[in-house]
């Protein structure tokens, strides 16, 4: 049985070597950057049995990926070729700032195609948690309904489902965004908002009562992300801060996702709601040190000398 599942796009990311306008960068790294692969790559690289799938083009991009991905640990025995549409790309535009501009090139891409035909209900039966953003069902209505397909199963297997809201706005307006994302959030039972999701999603702008009012539709854990000063964790019995982690960003990309890989390795290794929130935290930090959505992701020996659970050695 899978630890994690996770799905939706993966695209290839095409990261600058050099500051300023595109139009004056010659050279560019070559890597991929997808919320829901990520979250998968992090958690197996802390020890557990992750899986992600989703559609890419029968093209070399798609090829790339699948590589990639499976090189981590990841199962992608699911993920499918399309011959009739072309794997997504992306482009991230740099300046004297850790958040990056990012140029998305995925309209009509094969992972927008993903549809419920795609779907081995068995294999997604196999797994303890289900990890769902909330930028798969923007991207078309056939991807949309294999979410809410997806719940489905969840909810009648007695799957765990984790939500990250993840809104992207150049992807739908909010005002389509609102309602899908919330009827997702009444089906979740662990979700991790940032403030400004939280306002977006239900004009709250504290972190506490955007909690609540999580905890009010169903949710049994609430994780309101705060960026480096940590997190607010809210359950019916239990609320509390989570002090995050002091460093110097040089990309905050993925950290988002690194913080919902480490809360779900905290709860797959039944530690308290506080650890879970510091392994959220030091995953969510640890990740901005590095360029890159998954390069600064870390082992599991790695995360416990970052929190100073274990002494490393240097030579």
């Amino acid at each position: 049985m899978k630890d994690v599942l996770t799905f939706g796009e993966t695209m290839v990311l095409f990261n600058p070597q050099s500051n300023g306008p595109l139009r004056f960068v010659d050279n560019f790294n070559k890597s991929i950057g997808g919320a829901d692969s990520n979250v998968a790559i992090a958690l197996a690289r802390l020890g557990h049995k992750s899986g992600w799938f989703s559609k890419v083009g029968n093209d070399e991009f798609g090829r790339y990926i699948q590589n990639k991905v499976r090189g981590e640990g990841v199962d992608v025995s699911r993920l499918k070729f399309d011959k009739e549409a072309n794997t997504g790309i992306l482009f991230k535009e740099r300046f004297n700032s850790s958040n990056p501009n990012v140029y998305y090139y995925r309209a009509n891409s094969a992972a927008s195609r993903l549809s419920i035909e795609d779907l081995d209900i068995e294999y997604i039966k196999g797994t303890k948690i289900i990890h769902i953003t909330g930028i798969t069902p923007a991207l078309s209505k056939s991807c949309r309904e294999t979410v809410f397909k997806i719940l489905e199963i969840a909810k009648e297997n007695g799957i765990t489902i984790s939500f990250d809201p993840n809104i992207r706005l150049k992807l739908w307006t909010l005002e389509e965004a609102r309602p899908v994302l919330l009827e997702i959030a009444e089906m979740a039972d662990i979700i991790f908002p940032g403030i400004e999701e939280g306002e977006m999603m239900l004009n709250i702008d504290n972190e506490k009562d955007i909690a609540e009012k999580f905890l009010e539709m169903g949710c049994k854990t609430v994780v309101v992300k705060l960026g480096e000063k940590g997190c607010y964790i809210a359950t019916k019995d239990n609320k509390e801060y989570v002090q995050g982690f002091s460093v110097n960003p040089e990309d905050t990309v993925g950290a988002g996702d690194g913080f919902a890989a480490g809360f779900l390795s905290g709860v797959l290794r039944e530690l308290s709601i506080r650890e879970c929130g510091i392994f959220g935290n030091a995953v969510g930090a640890m990740a901005t040190l590095v360029k890159g959505d998954t390069e600064g992701y870390p082992y599991y020996d790695q995360l416990m000398e970052f929190m100073g659970e274990k002494k490393g050695i240097d030579r």
